[in-house]
């Protein structure tokens, strides 16, 4: 009987297997979609996984992409770019900025900028 292989089973010249397959923000780019990578509080760049696609919905919601990848493969992508840090299933973040609202101009200075 064949071996059944998994997505977590080793690449045929690893000597140990990717580990399990997260689930990775991704965004559109030029050449196909490419990985989203984040902000920490502190302002350093970081990737984000999520070990189950509900709960990367419930953070990022339901219209955000994803591709599968193996915790080695997100780093070996990330890496390049000077991204060392990984959190996987990250639960504190920030809610989108709201849009900046353009305070109302009075209109005597509205008449002083003009002229």
């Amino acid at each position: 009987m064949p071996a059944r292989h998994t997505p977590e089973d080793a690449e045929p010249l690893e000597p140990v297997p990717a580990g399990p397959a997260l689930f990775v923000p991704v965004r559109s780019g030029p050449a196909g979609c490419t990985t989203r990578y984040f902000r920490t509080a502190l302002g350093g760049r970081t990737a984000v996984a999520f070990t189950s696609e509900r709960t990367l919905t419930r953070t990022l919601g339901p219209a955000q992409r994803w591709i599968r990848l193996s915790e080695p493969a997100l780093r070996a992508l990330a890496a390049p770019l000077g991204i060392a840090e990984l959190r996987i299933d990250p639960r504190l973040s920030a809610p989108a900025p709201a849009p900046a609202l353009t305070p109302a101009v009075p209109e005597t200075a509205h008449h002083l900028l003009v002229g």
